[in-house]
């Protein structure tokens, strides 16, 4: 057990998160990353409606009696979903833990802390990081360019981005993008983050319910086997390399319109590559931290190596690097 700032705030026994993933994040997996001792999030938007997200809920607490939370991403879009009743299921049903992400999310902070719920929000830079600190959030979850899904539009990578976010808030930080194992524990905590938040690593795991032909390509990938696509409209996401992939960056570079990639990039086909375990059938996130993963454990079995690994190496490596007491 590791205690850090993060796990005494959010009452986790363990500095780890496993932040939302559209279609991945549901209850099998959720109820086993907490019951490790980690921070599993429902995926709010991966269930059709607020209905479905109840009865998601209702199934967690059934697998779990650990705390767990729920993430509400918050987009723009021309049909958006209903996001406040969403935000109010969440609310009625006792979640103590909320993960925002997207758009601004003060109004629905706003209903959260009333209720009482723990809050983190998920920010790509520095600034919105601040911000979110300014709206009274309990954590910021900070994504640097090493991250599958949507990495922001500055590129800049966790080992500085994490310090130079650790460097303006106060409040907890959580350093997602890259992480995967015991060392990259060790070393956001050393940048100055409380936790550390894991996708494409908790994919990969035998709870995760996706298809096993994705679980066997992030073991087989390495960290070249990636693409940012939909740069050119920026909306830029880190996918794993397809045909698909391909065929995005090839329209892009030739200028083409969103909606030539429209269809081509739908979550609907994602969804399906999932399912079905046809990898080439759409575009579906994979970070650069599949270079780091060569097996398919449980959730339980992760944590704790993750675990034990990062304590061997605070207690062991790093003081062997101490410099030697200096004879009077």
């Amino acid at each position: 057990m590791l205690t850090t700032r993060f796990t005494e705030v959010f009452g986790i026994r363990h500095p780890i998160v496993q932040g939302g993933m559209q279609w991945v994040g549901r209850a099998d997996l959720v109820a086993a990353v907490a019951n490790a001792g980690a921070l599993g999030c429902l995926t709010a938007l991966t269930q059709p409606t607020p209905d479905d997200l109840a009865r998601e809920i209702d199934r967690c607490r059934e697998l779990t009696d650990s705390p767990f939370g729920v993430n509400l991403t918050i987009l723009p879009t021309l049909t958006p979903p209903p996001y406040l009743e969403y935000a109010q299921v969440i609310i009625d049903k006792g979640v103590p833990i909320v993960e925002t992400a997207g758009n601004n999310p003060s109004e629905f902070l706003t209903m959260f802390k009333q209720a009482g719920i723990k809050t983190i929000h998920k920010a790509t830079t520095v600034r919105h990081a601040v911000k979110a600190q300014s709206l009274g959030v309990d954590a910021v979850s900070i994504d640097g360019f090493d991250c599958a899904g949507h990495p922001g539009e500055d590129d800049v990578p966790g080992l500085v981005l994490i310090p130079a976010a650790a460097d303006r808030l106060d409040c907890c930080l959580i350093a997602s993008g890259g992480f995967a194992d015991g060392r990259g524990l060790v070393a956001a905590l050393a940048l100055g983050a409380d936790a550390i938040n894991m996708g494409t690593r908790f994919m990969a795991t035998r709870e995760a319910p996706i298809h096993d032909n994705v679980k066997a390509r992030l073991v087989a990938a390495d960290e070249r086997d990636t693409s940012i696509v939909l740069r050119s409209y920026r909306n830029s996401a880190r996918v794993a390399k397809n045909s698909i992939s391909q065929q995005v960056i090839s329209l892009e570079a030739q200028g083409r319109p969103f909606e030539d990639v429209r269809d081509l990039v739908a979550g609907k086909r994602g969804k399906t590559v999932y399912e079905t375990g046809d990898l080439e059938a759409g575009l579906w996130t994979a970070g650069l931290a599949q270079g780091l993963i060569n097996d398919i454990p449980t959730c339980q079995e992760l944590v704790d190596k993750i675990v034990t690994d990062a304590r061997n190496i605070i207690e062991g490596r790093l003081p062997a690097c101490a410099p030697a007491p200096v004879s009077a």
